[in-house]
């Protein structure tokens, strides 16, 4: 065999071994693809629905650990974006947010402007006085009081119907107690598990819920009125969890019982 012969030959059996070098390799596995985000929309200084934890600056609470199961549920990956609680309406109007949980009570005015979820929880409204304060026991005794709320709470409405009371807004509900616990105010109207919360972490110092809750009242999930699918979709959501046992694992750890049949 000639030298030129050997050469090709050579050169030939080298391209065949790296075109089936080739052909032997396994094309790479596909990337999984990345859950759809949920973009939601809290105020996250009412716990224990939602805050930040001072160690590890993540959001928690009650809300934060339903909104992420049921984005689980729905193979979601949820995005949690601060804001202020009279700012997640027209959030979700305006599309920058696509659904919005943080204690929001379903009022048929809100529901004018959003669609709600199916009812999560059930609260009502409360009082809270300083400790050594023996003179405001009920809704009634607040006439001509000054009250602290949170903008754009029914608390701040039902506040605003008591007569010749002055009512103070403030952006979040720990400002609003720390307004009590300063003296600029006799009262704050809020939430009755968040203010029962407040006491709980102050351990009864500074301040005392009294009289009977004021109102009874359901939260929902708010979405966009242009997104029903994801209304129905965080309503199956929902239902599932109730349905196994996660809903009443999230309630026990945050409230200490059983959510009410």
């Amino acid at each position: 065999m000639s030298k030129k012969l050997i050469a090709l030959s050579v050169l030939v059996m080298f391209v065949l071994a790296i075109g089936l070098a080739g052909c032997g390799q396994s094309a790479k596995p596909a990337e999984p693809a990345k859950p759809k985000v949920l973009k939601v929309g809290s105020d996250t200084a009412f716990a224990p629905f939602e805050f930040q934890d001072e160690k590890t600056k993540e959001y928690v609470g009650f809300d934060m650990d339903l909104i992420k199961a049921i984005g689980k549920q729905m193979g979601m990956e949820v995005q949690v974006q601060s804001m202020n609680f009279d700012g997640l309406i027209p959030a979700l109007e305006a599309g920058n947010i696509d659904a919005g949980i943080s204690a929001m009570t379903i009022t048929d005015e809100r529901a004018k402007k959003v669609n709600f979820s199916k009812p999560y929880y059930r609260s009502g409204l409360s009082m809270v006085v300083r400790a050594d304060n023996n003179t405001l026991k009920t809704f009634k005794d607040l006439e001509g009081k000054r009250i602290a709320v949170q903008i754009g709470t029914t608390g701040a409405d039902e506040a605003k119907k008591i007569k010749d009371a002055t009512i103070r807004e403030f952006n979040t509900a720990p400002e609003a107690f720390m307004e009590l616990k300063a003296g600029g105010v006799d009262a704050v109207v809020n939430d009755l598990p968040v203010n029962e919360y407040y006491i709980a972490q102050a351990g009864g110092k500074d301040a005392k819920t009294v009289g009977e809750p004021l109102t009874s009242e359901d939260y929902g999930i708010a979405t966009s009125k242009k997104n029903t699918e994801l209304a129905d979709k965080i309503n199956k959501a929902l239902d599932e969890l109730k349905k196994n046992g996660e809903y009443e694992k999230i309630y026990v750890k945050w409230f200490g019982k059983k959510p009410p049949q």
